[in-house]
């Protein structure tokens, strides 16, 4: 191992002092869901529209020290937020905050119990090379909608560093593209401010490592929402004009300096 990759190693080692936080998260998350899995088959069979997911997944966000502010324009009541992708925190924040559920790519499908809790927060999995299940994602996309009333897609695909933006890819927008002309689309910045570089879940680090450093925290993460302004109707034609405006109009209120 090199000096540089010794020294990020030894950053991101746990302190002894984070475990006893580690195993109260853990056991406070356990409970949650427990909790939260038996309001929502008691709730089930009296609503469509079952509120518990989202009300589990602030929770979760709450339980790993995420504090969230929403700033800019509401959310829009039926619509599609393409947000950037920094963290999994990124998942609890925007549910907790909107209300939303999500488009997730088909490879988290295969995982059995992750695939089993995504449902349950109506997400829709695309099968990006597979046009034959289009159709099918399509109706996925207008029943999720019609459920919970937004859908958020993380069109950069992968999580980043939070410094830019990756590409965003048009493909992860294929079961709206259909729809697009209807749907508000609101592009949204997760912004974690001056610990981003901390939060970020990339490189070579696996995901578990990653979950256990962020629990170790005992100082809050900071999240602020912004919700940008809809597109306008010129700016949704099609999916890839979608892709595109979206991530100018992210990178332009990343990009801006700051007040103070």
């Amino acid at each position: 191992m090199n000096t540089a990759a010794a020294t990020s190693s030894a950053k991101r080692r746990i302190p002894l002092r984070g475990w006893p936080i580690i195993a109260l998260r853990l056991a406070a998350l356990l409970a949650t869901l427990l909790a939260c899995l038996g309001a929502y088959y008691l709730l089930a069979p009296f609503t469509r529209a079952n509120p518990v997911p989202r009300r589990f997944l602030r929770a979760v966000g709450m339980i790993c020290g995420l504090r969230t502010r929403l700033a800019g324009s509401p959310p829009t009541r039926r619509g599609v937020l393409l947000a950037n992708h920094v963290s999994w925190l990124d998942i609890p924040a925007l549910a907790g905050a909107t209300g939303t559920a999500f488009v997730a790519h088909d490879g988290l499908a295969g995982i059995g119990p992750l695939r089993w809790l995504c449902e349950l927060n109506d997400t829709v999995f695309v099968a990006r090379h597979d046009r034959r299940s289009v159709a099918a994602q399509i109706e996925q996309v207008r029943r999720a909608i019609a459920d919970t009333g937004r859908l958020a897609i993380f069109p950069e695909g992968t999580t980043s560093d939070g410094s830019g933006l990756l590409p965003f890819k048009s493909s992860l927008l294929s079961a709206v593209d259909a729809d697009c002309g209807a749907l508000a689309i609101q592009p949204i910045w997760l912004d974690y401010g001056a610990q981003v570089a901390d939060i970020a879940w990339v490189g070579a680090e696996p995901g578990l490592a990653n979950a256990l450093r962020l629990l170790a925290r005992w100082r809050p993460i900071r999240l602020t929402v912004h919700c940008l302004p809809p597109l306008p109707a010129e700016q949704r034609t099609d999916r890839k004009a979608i892709a595109r405006h979206a991530r100018e109009a992210i990178e332009q209120v990343m990009t801006r300096p700051r007040a103070g």
